[in-house]
């Protein structure tokens, strides 16, 4: 039996299961200003899957930059979901 895809899936459930709370504890405490710091994150993780023979490791860096990615968008969205008050504003935060 191969358990590669196996291992992989569960890596990536993994990983976008962390970056779900993630995204809110962010936009929470900085807002969107740090959608620039997941490019960065996003961009070097990918590009350093690019250069790693592991699978494993090469995989979870993949999806990692790409949850990255995503959630440039998902820290806006969440922005607008504060705003609908579907979830807290920070009361501390002037921006």
């Amino acid at each position: 039996m191969y358990f590669t895809g196996i291992i992989i899936a569960i890596l990536t459930f993994l990983t976008i299961g962390i970056w779900h709370p993630i995204v809110i504890k962010t936009e929470y405490y900085w807002g969107t200003r740090a959608w620039l710091l997941y490019l960065i994150i996003g961009v070097a993780c990918i590009v350093a899957a690019l250069f790693i023979a592991n699978v494993y490791l090469s995989s979870f860096l993949g999806v990692f930059g790409a949850s990255a990615l995503w959630g440039i968008g998902e820290l806006f969205a969440q922005k607008k979901r504060v705003e609908k008050g579907w979830f807290p504003k920070n009361p501390k935060r002037k921006v």
